[in-house]
C-alpha cells in the first residue's frame, strides 16, 4: 500500500513557514501604484500565525494601528478558544462533556449559533457534528488512512447538527454522548467578521483581511479608488493563479480538495466529506469561491457547494439569496451572473469554457 499525504496546514512543524510561502504565492493582496499618493497612505500590516494558518492583516487610516493590534488579541483569542485539538479550548471541552452541559464564552456561543443556523439552510451538505468521521480519517489529529466501510457506518449515526443544543440563559451548549463538532469550515470567517466589525468601530477606514488564502474579508475604500484584486487559485496548480476577483467589499471564501488531502495506491482523498456518506465530497467541482456579505456563512457555503454541486446550489441560491459562486469543474467554470462580472480568468483558465448559470 503506497501512502503519500499532501497539506501544509497538516504538518503542524512546518506550518508556519509553509503556510506563509503559499499565501503569498496565492493572494494578490492590495498594492498600489507608485506615486505621491501612495507613499502618503501607506497601510498598518500585520503577520501572525493562527488556526493552522498565515495570516497577513492590511488596514488604512489614522486609527490602523491600533485597530490591527486589537484585531490580532481578539483572533488569538477566538483561536484559544475553538480549537478543536487544544485541550484547554471550549470547543475540547464541549466534546468532551458527555452529553452534559458545557459553559461557553459569548463569542463560541454565537459562532455555534451561527451554525446551527447555517447547517439548518444548509441542510445534508453541511454538518459541524461530522468531527468523528474526520477523526477517524485523520485528516485533523493524524494519521490519515481510509477507514472501512464498518467504522463509517457506526460513525455516522452520530452527525447530526440538529441535536446540538443550546441554552442562551445560561449559555452552555450541550452535544449527545459521543457527537463531537469541528468549526474548522466557519472559525476563520467568523474571526474575520469579528476583526472586521472591531476594525470599524475603532475608526480604520478601510482594510484588506486575508486568513489564509481561503478566507479573505475587504470593506472601506482604497486609496487610489480601485477595487480589491483578489486571486483565486488553480486547483490543479496549487501556487498559480486561475484568475482574480475584483471586489470593492466583503468576504471571498474558497473551498477546494486540494487544500489538505493524500493519495493511497493511485487514489486522491480529500478532507471535505459528505456528510451523508462520511467520505471525499464527489460533486464533479475542484473548488468553490463564494462571495457574500460574511465571511463565516461564505466559508459554510463553499464547503456545502463543493458538497453539493452547482445544481443544488443554484437551488439554494434561488430560495435564500444572498451569495455569488464561482466553481471549477475539470472542463469548465461555472459562475453566478455576479461573480461572472467581476472574475478575470487567467492563464490556461482563459481558454476553459465560462459557463454564467442563473
Amino acid at each position: 500500500m503506497k501512502l503519500t499525504v499532501y497539506g501544509t496546514e497538516y504538518r503542524r512543524a512546518a506550518a508556519g513557514r509553509r503556510a506563509k510561502a503559499l499565501a503569498l504565492a496565492l493572494l494578490m493582496l492590495f498594492v498600489c501604484a507608485l506615486g505621491p499618493s501612495c507613499a502618503a497612505e501607506r497601510p498598518a500590516e500585520r503577520e501572525l500565525f493562527l488556526m493552522d494558518t498565515y495570516m497577513k492583516l492590511r488596514a488604512y487610516g489614522g486609527k490602523a494601528e491600533e485597530g490591527l493590534d486589537e484585531a490580532c488579541a481578539l483572533m488569538s483569542r477566538l483561536d484559544s478558544l475553538l480549537s478543536v485539538t487544544n485541550e484547554n479550548s471550549e470547543i475540547f471541552a464541549l466534546n468532551a462533556g458527555s452529553g452534559q452541559p458545557t459553559p461557553v464564552s459569548e463569542e463560541t456561543f454565537e459562532l455555534l449559533s451561527i451554525a446551527a443556523r447555517v447547517s439548518a439552510k444548509l441542510g445534508d451538505s453541511f454538518e459541524i457534528t461530522l468531527r468523528p468521521v474526520s477523526k477517524v480519517w485523520g485528516f485533523t489529529d493524524g494519521p490519515m488512512r481510509v477507514p472501512s466501510d464498518e467504522e463509517l457506518a457506526s460513525l455516522l449515526p452520530l452527525v447530526d447538527d440538529d441535536k446540538l443544543t443550546l441554552d442562551p440563559d445560561v449559555g452552555a451548549v450541550t452535544l449527545p454522548a459521543g457527537m463531537q463538532i469541528d468549526l474548522g469550515a466557519l472559525a476563520k470567517g467568523y474571526a474575520a467578521d469579528k476583526a472586521a466589525d472591531l476594525l470599524k468601530e475603532s475608526g480604520t477606514e478601510a482594510a484588506l483581511l486575508d486568513l489564509g488564502s481561503s478566507t479573505i474579508l475587504a470593506f472601506g475604500s482604497k486609496p487610489d479608488g480601485t477595487k480589491w484584486k483578489i486571486a483565486v487559485q488553480d486547483p490543479k496548480n496549487p501556487g498559480v493563479y486561475a484568475g482574480t476577483l475584483g471586489i470593492s467589499s466583503g468576504s471571498v471564501s474558497t473551498s477546494g480538495g486540494y487544500e489538505r488531502y493524500f493519495e493511497q495506491d493511485g487514489r486522491v482523498y480529500w478532507h471535505i466529506l459528505d456528510p451523508l456518506t462520511g467520505r471525499p465530497a464527489d460533486s464533479g467541482l475542484l473548488s468553490v469561491t463564494v462571495l457574500s456579505g460574511s465571511a463565516a456563512e461564505g466559508d459554510a457555503l463553499s464547503t456545502a457547494i463543493f458538497v453539493m454541486g452547482v445544481d443544488k446550489a443554484l437551488e439554494l441560491r434561488r430560495d435564500g439569496g444572498g451569495f455569488e459562486f464561482i466553481a471549477i469543474a475539470a472542463d469548465r467554470i461555472y459562475a453566478t451572473p455576479g461573480a461572472g462580472a467581476v472574475f478575470t480568468p487567467m492563464g490556461e483558465y482563459a481558454e476553459v469554457p465560462l459557463e454564467i448559470v442563473n
